[in-house]
């Protein structure tokens, strides 16, 4: 039994020596893929810097134009606004200025016309403003 236990201690030394080479080969081979993959991590880094910067410049761009393009829009709204309070106010002048003074002449010319009327022919403007009485005043009534 000692010989024995001696060969299958040594095959246990011999797989316990395998399995610790196979483990210190995984570990050299988990350091190189770490050390790859931070080294492709740091590329893309760089790579990817430009971009990010150019995203920022053409973002801050958009807000800018965006800011100026609202400052435009309201700008235009209130000279939109202005220009229609003009008007009003312009046609709201004209109007007082044309139309009384239109309806003052033509009461003026009215008045003229009654008094001309009145003059040229007295029995006629006393005539049209007195209805004429007849004897019967209503031949169809029965009564």
């Amino acid at each position: 039994m000692t010989e024995w236990s001696g060969v299958f201690l040594g095959v246990i030394a011999g797989a316990v020596l395998v399995m610790a080479l196979i483990q210190v080969g995984a570990i050299i081979a988990a350091a190189r893929l770490a050390q790859r993959v931070n080294q492709l991590a740091q590329q893309v880094e760089r790579d990817m810097a430009p971009l990010v910067a150019n995203l920022h410049t053409i973002g801050a761009e958009a807000a800018r134009a965006s800011a100026l393009a609202t400052a435009q829009v309201e700008r235009a709204d209130r000279l939109f606004a202005d220009v229609t309070a003009k008007v009003e106010e312009t046609t709201s002048v004209v109007q007082q200025a044309i139309l009384g003074p239109a309806r003052e002449g033509l009461a003026v010319m009215a008045g003229l016309r009654a008094a001309l009327a009145s003059l040229r022919d007295p029995r006629q403007a006393s005539a049209g403003r007195r209805p004429a009485r007849s004897d019967e005043d209503d031949p169809l009534f029965i009564g």
